[in-house]
């Protein structure tokens, strides 16, 4: 296990350090060329994006993981998974780009207000989107298949189309550019899935209507139910904290937390990879309590002490990082790091716990915690607003996490 660890994690540590340096690229000509306010309009894009992507997916990426995972000896039985799966998330992922393409206007005005027009942004979006779906099924399925490099290395070219996208897209369109860039470049990944998935699977092939099985959907429903919560209600929240702040701070200050929140999401990606590509189908694996143990101790005797230096290194080098990644417009962003990284901290301690609930498919458990997480998050953020400025956004973000690693240690300790 260790070396197996050990191999991934090198090889995650290539790909995320090739993601930060082209998110240090991006957010330096995102700076550039649209500064703050643009940013802000940036940022509320990739909420909606990931809300709209959770709904579209139905919540199935980590069940078909799962049953993928489980099954994958079983050729008959991955047939009729894959076959129900993917059938199901076309016509799902066709029936949500009818309402974004018909229903642009209003999409536009709910996102970026009466005072920006960039309703072609979800024409295209609604275009693209089914091909962004079943690249994600891809993704769930070769990472259920158990082949961890695949999924690093789909990533990777991934980093790679987004950066020669958003430079050519930037430079041309400035903010329209960068919001076009967010909305293209996870569709274009399809090419690259499809092509890593025929090397292990014969995809099409097995892909039938008479293998489409309906207890599928049912086995894949308390998937829904909890990615659904997480995936589509958390953005909606950060969506309306950022909202908040422009309507009672300014759109300047949204911008700064968009870009500590890009800083945050660099570092994060280390941790979320390995968490969806190595520890989650060992969690699934995991045949009794002792095992689980010994997957959240891997986790944490390898991997929270490396980020936690690599938090403190990140602290140590903020002023560097804000003139490295944006421009002299963006220096008060250096008063939101502290904040940030300690809860940065705290969730990437919880993260681990929290994959348990979909292994194990506590649903119920799951529900509770994460909406209970989200109304911390947005009573405490809208609170510190009011009483700390920009700065209560992150100190908000601190008490959630804290909070939530304390009742997740708690329930998994008297669980297990």
């Amino acid at each position: 296990m260790k070396s197996t660890l050990f191999k991934v994690t090198s090889l995650n540590s290539i790909s995320v350090l090739l993601k930060i340096g082209i998110g240090l690229i991006t957010s330096k000509i995102i700076a550039v060329f649209v500064g703050p306010n643009g940013m802000a309009l940036v940022g509320n894009l990739r909420n909606f994006l990931s809300s709209i992507e959770t709904v579209a997916t139905l919540g199935f990426q980590n069940g078909t993981v799962k049953y993928v995972a489980e099954n994958k000896e079983d050729n008959e039985a991955l047939k009729k998974i894959i076959s129900t799966v993917f059938i199901t998330l076309v016509f799902t992922a066709l029936a949500i780009s009818l309402i974004l393409f018909f229903g642009a206007d209003y999409w536009n005005t709910r996102l970026f207000g009466s005072s920006f027009q960039y309703k072609a942004i979800f024409k295209v979006l609604a275009l693209a989107l089914p091909w962004y779906i079943v690249n994600v099924l891809l993704v769930s399925i070769i990472n259920g298949l158990g082949q961890f490099k695949r999924v690093i290395y789909i990533a990777i070219f991934g980093n790679l189309i987004g950066l020669l996208l958003s430079v050519v897209l930037i430079s041309q369109f400035r903010t329209f550019g960068a919001l076009l860039s967010v909305v293209l470049t996870p569709s274009l990944l399809f090419f690259v899935s499809f092509y890593y998935i025929n090397k292990e699977y014969a995809f099409l092939k097995n892909i039938t209507y008479r293998s489409f099985d309906s207890g599928v959907i049912r086995l894949m429903s308390s998937y829904t139910l909890m990615t659904l919560v997480s995936g589509f209600a958390g953005p909606l929240v950060y969506l309306a904290i950022r909202n908040n702040v422009i309507e009672t701070i300014g759109i300047k200050e949204a911008g700064y937390w968009e870009a500590i929140s890009r800083i945050s999401s660099y570092y994060l990606m280390f941790i979320g990879t390995l968490l969806s590509v190595y520890f989650l189908p060992k969690l699934v694996e995991a045949q009794d309590n002792t095992e689980t143990k010994k997957v959240f101790w891997s986790y944490y005797k390898t991997i929270m002490p490396l980020f936690g230096l690599g938090l403190l290194l990140v602290y140590g080098l903020k002023d560097f990082l804000i003139t490295l990644l944006f421009t002299a417009d963006f220096k008060p962003v250096s008063e939101l790091f502290f904040w940030q990284l300690a809860g940065d901290f705290f969730k990437g301690a919880s993260l681990i716990l929290g994959m348990q609930f979909f292994a194990k498919k506590l649903t119920r458990d799951f529900i509770i915690t994460e909406i209970t997480s989200l109304l911390i998050l947005y009573i405490a953020s809208i609170y510190c607003i009011n009483a700390f400025g920009i700065k209560g956004v992150v100190i908000g973000h601190t008490i959630t996490y804290f909070v939530y690693l304390c009742v997740l240690g708690v329930y998994f300790r008297n669980k297990h």
